[in-house]
């Protein structure tokens, strides 16, 4: 068996890896980020209920006008903001933060940053 594994291959390995340690409760749901190619998504889920709770994407309106305006690393701070403000409106404080696999870098880091810049706790 060959050694060498591709970037997705490696990307489901760290998720695996990260859901063993991470699960969401009612008093500290888990927020989860997928980033694709050309969007990212962020869902508050209570793990216990399997429930989403909040969710926050590129493809909303309010973040979807500016889009082409701004890269991608903008995009994904104003969904972090985004999804803060909604967790908030629902009366969620803290999270435990599930990168989805991905590296906390870039676009991920950068949603994560504006979370917690919106108020939520980590």
């Amino acid at each position: 068996m060959s050694r060498v594994k591709t970037v997705k291959q490696r990307t489901a390995i760290r998720h695996r890896r990260v859901r063993r340690k991470v699960n969401g409760t009612t008093e500290r749901p888990r927020l989860a980020v997928f980033r694709s190619l050309n969007h990212i998504y962020a869902q508050v889920i209570d793990d216990r209920q399997k429930a989403t709770l909040v969710h926050a994407s590129t493809l909303d309106p309010e973040v979807r006008s500016e889009v082409a305006k701004l890269g991608k690393v903008n995009v994904s701070k104003l969904v972090g903001g985004l999804v803060a403000q909604r967790a908030k409106e629902k009366g969620i404080k803290a999270v435990v933060f599930d990168r989805g696999g991905n590296k906390f870098h870039g676009r991920v880091k950068a949603l994560a940053e504006a979370a917690r810049e919106g108020g939520l706790e980590f």
